[in-house]
């Protein structure tokens, strides 16, 4: 029996999501990509005024798919990061951290729709755009293609961005074998 979206349902993220997630995450990206302990710290960074801004999506009480947003305030850009480039104030830019789909739901515009919800969580915490690293290294190029759909723009690449993690976080990438060399691309979503 095929999945459609209409068997989704979607929920702002709580600690009851995060086995799930954690789960979900290190199946697509890798081992040691989350844990529960880096998840509350997201968690955390998710609120501002109390809203939250990241969210789930549930099929059956599984966690199916996750986004993982951090409120405007609650971020600082750091060296991966270009803000002169962009369109608004720094402060004024929350961060997309991650966004992962079950394999077996990809398609069904999973991904499209927790980007909503984040934008609209973001907006309301008083957000203007959204920043992102894009895995290029993801199958078919499908991260960047996806992000690009939904409006976000390049800023800039930058080389070895998961670098650091795999040395010292104990990050495995998928892709690489060995230390992560896989390349980001900074990009930023402008909400209307």
């Amino acid at each position: 029996m095929s999945k459609q979206a209409t068997d989704i349902r979607y929920e702002s993220l709580t600690p009851a999501h995060f086995q799930g997630v954690v789960t979900l995450g290190n199946f697509v990206h890798g081992d040691n990509y989350l844990t529960e302990e880096s998840l509350q710290q997201m968690y955390d960074k998710s609120f501002h005024n109390e809203i939250n801004a990241s969210w789930v999506a549930i099929d059956n009480d599984e966690v199916v798919g996750f986004r993982l947003t951090y409120a405007h305030s609650q971020w600082q850009p750091d060296k991966w990061c270009t803000p002169q480039q962009w369109s608004v104030p720094a402060d004024k830019v929350c961060y997309f951290k991650c966004n992962t789909v079950s394999p077996d739901r990809q398609g069904l515009g999973i991904g499209s729709e927790m980007l909503r919800r984040s934008i609209a969580s973001a907006s309301q915490q008083g957000a203007m755009a959204g920043l992102a690293h894009i895995w290029l290294a993801s199958p078919g190029n499908s991260a960047f293609k996806y992000f690009s759909k939904n409006g976000g723009v390049l800023i800039k690449k930058h080389p070895d961005k998961w670098r650091y993690e795999a040395i010292h976080e104990g990050y495995d990438c998928p892709v690489c074998e060995g230390i992560c060399d896989c390349e980001g691309a900074e990009m930023l979503l402008t909400f209307s």
